[in-house]
């Protein structure tokens, strides 16, 4: 962590700042030009005096005066840093071989914390963010790991926004992108999932037979208290026919209209 500044820089030091500070005197102006740095707006100054941060917050953006020979600095970048997590292979909680990447959104809130704390920060960050992902997934299996990315990500955001707060960063968002699974479980998973659609549609085929069976036994029913409506269902339907095919047809005439013809001519 960083050190108490409270100690200070020692009588050396101070005489070695006042001797600096002396050589900028007496080689005004062209001494200025080494001294004054230009920070950018979305930049940060961490600045070093003989080896301790010169103040507690970074310094920019705009000028900033550098001693020669006792001071120096580093520049950090205090925009949004877009970190592509590589392909991890995971093996989810119901020993399924999976590959999952991601991306992470993050940016520099202290920029003494993320000089003074962590050798690397954007590396240390990436890393924690691959071992992250894995020890998360690792708990969850493929149908929750399938369903739940959003909340697998909101998981995995609020560990490395904790984890990385000493080291002054701010982690925005995750995402999951892609979720890969082996050809061999892909078509199980193809398999079943049309079998689960095929017994579905016997499901509704069956019942659909049923409504049609009671709407016939209905009908049926309807049509047995009258018998002269039997013979209109069954000319209507010959009808049908005809319109729907243009053919002859040949139908049986019932006995009892025959027997009916033969009386009218009796009778006649």
């Amino acid at each position: 962590l960083i050190a108490d500044r409270r100690e200070g820089i020692g009588v050396c030091g101070w005489i070695l700042v006042s001797l600096s500070f002396f050589l900028v005197l007496i080689t005004f102006p062209i001494s200025i030009w080494a001294c004054i740095k230009v920070i950018r707006e979305y930049e940060r100054a961490v600045v070093f005096r003989l080896g301790r941060i010169l103040s507690k917050q970074a310094k920019g953006p705009g000028l900033i005066l550098i001693l020669p020979c006792t001071d120096t600095f580093i520049k950090v970048d205090l925009r949004t840093v877009t970190c592509n997590i590589p392909p991890q292979e995971i093996l989810t909680k119901d020993a399924v071989t999976t590959q999952v990447d991601g991306v992470m959104y993050y940016r520099i809130r202290s920029a003494i914390s993320a000089v003074a704390n962590v050798t690397d920060v954007h590396s240390a960050t990436s890393l924690l963010a691959q071992t992250t992902l894995r020890k998360v997934l690792g708990t969850q299996s493929l149908a929750q790991l399938l369903a739940g990315r959003e909340e697998i990500a909101h998981s995995i955001k609020a560990i490395l926004d904790s984890a990385t707060e000493q080291w002054g960063i701010k982690v925005a968002r995750v995402e999951i992108k892609d979720v890969r699974i082996p050809v061999a479980m892909q078509r199980a998973m193809a398999a079943e999932a049309e079998a689960a659609r095929e017994a579905r549609a016997k499901v509704v085929a069956a019942e659909g037979e049923m409504n049609a069976s009671k709407a016939l036994k209905q009908a049926s029913m309807v049509l047995g208290e009258s018998p002269a409506g039997l013979q209109l269902r069954y000319l209507q339907t010959l009808t049908t026919l005809a319109a729907e095919n243009n053919s002859t047809i040949v139908f049986p005439i019932p006995m009892n209209m025959l027997e009916s013809l033969g009386q009218k001519n009796k009778g006649g």
